[in-house]
């Protein structure tokens, strides 16, 4: 019998790789399982290309299930060598320490931690490691595997012609420990992960397998990268990666770059990261066919995942900043949320000085010449904070500043230039 979630996730486009999808689909269809997706701790933040995992974690656990989330403090100081061309930075006891706490703040916003059968648990896999000595270690788990098991794996292969440190090379054995210690104590059956850690989730089970009787039952899955429809990296902007801490990445810049998703991407994004149903999602393909124009699907995107990540008032202030910069009035912002709204516009910088307005446009440049300042003002095309400014005898002075330190000019309906003062 098909089994509802595994055909969702097949319908989301969330399933590449399994290692027995026939008795997978046997166990969802007569029990509630653990299953686990875990993450090292090398920033502060996750991104948005770090959470699919954990949102598929998610849907199992909408279907009763007991989602395990793991956030490696132990592999963490270690480094996946998964397809990088070089070996990563090793972090500090503080850093790490301080990458789980940020990580575990992030995750509490996906999923529901409460004390109930199917409430998510919490680990981090110092706990079990962090007191193991490395004689321990090699006795116990470096047995496990033979060296042209873990050479044969496509993560380390590509590795062996630039180099791979023995940290490194080691990082499976970890991960490998890791799965089987969830197994054994807390009945976890499922491994999660993107593509590239399927060589580490066989691993795992192969350490299940090795250390159990023929009993024991652990499947693994993964997920295929996620790109743009003409095949280039999802989750980067101008500005770099689209993180979920708001003080890296705002609200309001987060909403935006899901508004921005292109028509072509956007049906596939609905079904991969929200959990609307596919009637909904249905519906909104049919908008984006008949009716691009109005960006239904967009926004239901935009809002999906800002409310997820963010929370409802953090995406009421995303809409209501986004409205303002598109209407004009920036008087409905606060300076803060101007401040955020605008920080990427051209800026430049003048002394605090009093000075006419034809010369202050003209200074900042958001006119070329005197004579097109004066059309300019005249026609009133130019504004200050959101007040429309038409008075040539008009004086720039204090009161334009905002927070005495800088002034929004536009120019036109979305010509905007920030002038920070020194």
């Amino acid at each position: 019998m098909k089994n509802e979630l595994l055909e969702d996730l097949k319908w989301r486009g969330l399933l590449y790789q399994q290692t027995d999808e026939e008795g997978l689909e046997k166990v969802l269809n007569e029990e509630k399982i653990s299953l686990y997706c875990g993450t090292d701790p090398t920033a502060d933040s996750l991104h948005i290309g770090h959470i699919v995992p954990f949102l598929t974690l998610r849907r199992f656990q909408l279907h009763g299930h007991r989602p395990i989330v793991l956030v490696g403090g132990a592999t963490g100081m270690i480094g996946d060598p998964s397809f990088r061309a070089d070996e990563r930075q090793l972090l500090s006891d503080e850093q790490i320490a301080q990458n789980v706490a940020g990580i575990r703040m992030q995750l509490e916003q996906i999923f529901d931690f409460s004390n109930t059968s199917d409430g998510a648990i919490l680990v981090d896999n110092k706990d079990w490691f962090g007191e193991m000595s490395a004689i321990d270690f090699l006795r116990d788990y470096g047995k496990l595997l033979s060296v042209n098991y873990m050479l044969a794996k496509e993560n380390v292969a590509s590795r062996l012609e630039t180099g791979i440190s023995f940290t490194e090379f080691s990082y499976m054995l970890i991960q490998g420990a890791d799965f089987n210690h969830l197994y054994d104590h807390y009945n976890c059956r499922l491994q999660v992960g993107g593509s590239d850690q399927w060589g580490n989730i066989t691993t795992g089970l192969e350490f299940i397998r090795k250390t159990h009787d023929d009993n024991a039952k652990a499947f693994g899955i993964t997920i295929p990268l996620i790109t743009k429809a003409d095949g280039t990296k999802f989750g980067k902007t101008a500005g770099g990666s689209v993180w979920l801490d708001p003080k890296k990445t705002s609200p309001y810049e987060f909403y935006q770059f899901w508004i921005n998703t292109a028509d072509s991407d956007v049906i596939k994004y609905l079904k991969i990261f929200t959990f609307m149903s596919k009637e909904e999602i249905d519906s909104l393909e049919v908008s984006v066919q008949e009716e691009a124009h109005l960006r239904k699907a967009q926004n239901a995107l935009a809002e999906e995942m800002t409310r997820l990540i963010h929370g409802q008032e953090a995406l009421e202030q995303a809409i209501r900043i986004s409205k303002a910069l598109f209407s004009g009035d920036l008087k409905s912002l606060t300076v803060a949320e101007m401040k955020d709204a605008l920080k990427d516009v051209p800026t430049v910088e003048m002394e605090k000085a009093d000075k006419n307005i034809v010369d202050f446009i003209v200074e900042a440049g958001v006119s070329p010449s005197k004579r097109q300042a004066r059309e300019d003002v005249t026609n009133g095309a130019i504004s200050f904070n959101g007040e429309k400014v038409t008075d040539l005898e008009y004086t720039v002075t204090s009161a334009d500043r905002l927070d005495d330190a800088f002034t929004i000019v536009r120019r036109g309906k979305k010509n905007y230039k920030m002038v920070k003062f020194l």
